[in-house]
């Protein structure tokens, strides 16, 4: 089975492509690391793939063949962008409630729990919250949806590197309770190589290199890191190590 399938896929915004001719099947069960420099067509890929953006051209097609944007995609993938929407002035319980509004799917002890074991309080104010909590805010609205499909657009951006540890491990601890896929999109290669079990780069708005990160460090004999800078030093492009 494959998370995301995507066939000549591309965007256009006026004469310039973000995204050009872009063909991947990513299968499912693994944390997918979609690396490259900024402006590579990341976020642009994942707009299309949860339905935020229409193709200009192509197609994108996930968890095993549902169009992208569809109600059954909608309802069963779960997107953290970096702006992620939360509302300041809103306790956090009130943000929960808006969340389970706003979803058909939604898991409120689920949510509750996790807020607990993290030590962030349902009567604390969003914009009290520091970054780290208000991306684990962020996160658990995400996973109280029950996604079979987690995608993560630079999450890690504005976060500091304790923060980011912690997230990250939230993330994998998720992945292994219950068994769900994830994109998680950076350009920072160092934080992705830890966690990630299949790799894509991105480059100029073409895909320069997509397979799992085990067969990719045994066919160029060097790391994760390694193989993705050496990829966009060929392209002519920089990706933050």
């Amino acid at each position: 089975m494959n998370i995301i399938e995507s066939a000549g896929l591309g965007k256009r915004y006026g004469r310039t492509w973000a995204l050009r001719d872009c063909t991947l099947g990513i299968p499912a069960g693994h944390v997918v690391a979609l690396v490259g420099p900024n402006g590579a067509g990341k976020s642009t890929f994942l707009n299309m793939t949860v339905g935020l953006a229409t193709p200009t051209a192509g197609a994108v097609r996930v968890l095993d063949g549902v169009p992208a944007g569809s109600p059954d995609a909608l309802d069963r993938i779960a997107f953290v962008a970096q702006d992620a929407p939360l509302y300041k002035n809103l306790p956090v319980a009130d943000m929960l409630h808006v969340a389970r509004n706003l979803n058909r799917r939604w898991d409120g002890d689920r949510a509750r729990s996790r807020l607990d074991r993290l030590g962030i309080g349902l009567a604390k104010k969003v914009g009290a919250l520091s970054g780290g909590q208000k991306a684990q805010l962020a996160l658990t609205i995400a996973l109280a949806r029950r996604p079979e499909l987690l995608v993560l657009d630079e999450p890690l951006a504005t976060l500091d590197p304790l923060a980011r540890h912690e997230f990250m491990q939230s993330v994998l601890t998720e992945v292994a309770a219950e068994g769900i896929s994830v994109v998680l999109s950076s350009h920072v290669v160092a934080e992705l190589e830890q966690v990630a079990s299949y790799l894509i780069v991105l480059g100029r708005g073409s895909v320069l290199l997509a397979g799992s990160c085990a067969s990719l460090v045994a066919a160029h004999k060097q790391s994760v890191e390694q193989i993705v800078l050496g990829y966009l030093r060929n392209a002519n492009m920089e990706v933050a190590a």
